[in-house]
């Protein structure tokens, strides 16, 4: 059975984490408030630039001279996954639930026959993909250590590391990984196509049935998919990178109420226990004394 010392050690240990857990709990709900607010106010323009890409794709698409962009290469042998993870762990199975994602499509496109690439986006996934995918790495990994928050321009730097190994030929087909934000309790693992570009046939919001609209654009089609298309890129990165915020921050918090509510059980437990052994040693203690009167 462990000392009266020892025990007391414990319980005050406990405490002292559940304090940091309690601390970082309120932390993440105060940064989580402002994280959901930006990831939710960037889906409006994703929708938006759906809709005009989707739009613009009937007719360049098909194209002879389509951007490569959006029609791809004949061949897609190999492939670039892009694996967005937070800098910082302590945030529940935030982080390990993108890796797997992440491994799970490695292995299948593997299994195919096909060459994988991986470029980690965060120290996390970065340390997590190291030990099987080291050798699989493209280039030097990213990572915002330092930075209190991500912004549009580092959603620009991937997107134009992307781009420039679209453009040299390294790769063929470019897949992103984050986790949309769907409530405190609920992060969603995504796999989302970025090269080329994936586009829905009927965009979230746009009306159904009925005659399609019919527009007209100064300049051309193929001229502004030119433009669009990079931009857009950059707008699903910067969306997942906002997305990744939000996950985060709620995964955190969650995970940390957990620990609180779990010290505080332990602390319980630890506190039971220490009062038996003290009203174990005294009643000892008393048997000794009366003991020792009545042998006098």
């Amino acid at each position: 059975m462990p000392s009266l010392k020892s025990l007391k050690n414990r319980i005050n240990s406990v405490k002292s984490t559940r304090k940091i857990t309690k601390a970082m709990q309120m932390v993440a709900a105060a940064k989580l408030r402002r994280a959901q607010e930006a990831a939710e106010s960037a889906r409006p323009y994703a929708v938006r630039m759906a809709a005009v890409l989707a739009n613009l794709a009937g007719s360049a698409k098909s194209g002879a001279d389509a951007h490569p962009l959006l029609a791809g290469r004949s061949e897609e042998k190999v492939h670039l996954l892009v694996v967005a993870t937070s800098e910082r762990g302590l945030a529940g199975a935030f982080n390990s639930s993108i890796v797997r994602l992440a491994r799970e499509h490695a292995r299948r496109l593997k299994a195919e026959g096909k060459t994988v690439k991986i470029l980690p986006v965060g120290k996390k996934g970065r340390d997590a993909l190291k030990r099987d995918y080291g050798d699989a790495f493209y280039g030097k990994p990213i990572d915002f250590q330092g930075l209190k928050s991500v912004g549009y321009a580092q959603a620009q730097q991937i997107s134009e590391r992307v781009l420039a190994g679209y453009e040299a030929g390294d790769f063929d087909v470019a897949t992103y990984f984050f986790a949309t934000f769907k409530s405190v309790i609920a992060q969603e693992p995504t796999a989302l196509r970025i090269i080329p570009a994936e586009i829905p046939a009927a965009p979230e919001g746009a009306e159904t049935g009925g005659a399609s609209a019919q527009y007209e654009y100064e300049p051309d089609e193929a001229t502004i998919l030119s433009d669009l298309l990079p931009r857009n890129l950059t707008a699903q990165i910067f969306r997942g990178l906002l997305e990744n915020a939000a996950s985060e921050q709620g995964a955190r918090m969650s995970a940390m109420d957990n620990a609180t509510r779990n010290a505080g059980d332990i602390i319980k437990k630890l506190t039971v226990e220490y009062n038996r052994s003290r009203q174990a040693a005294i009643t000892k203690e008393l048997i000794e004394i009366i003991s020792g009167a009545e042998a006098l």
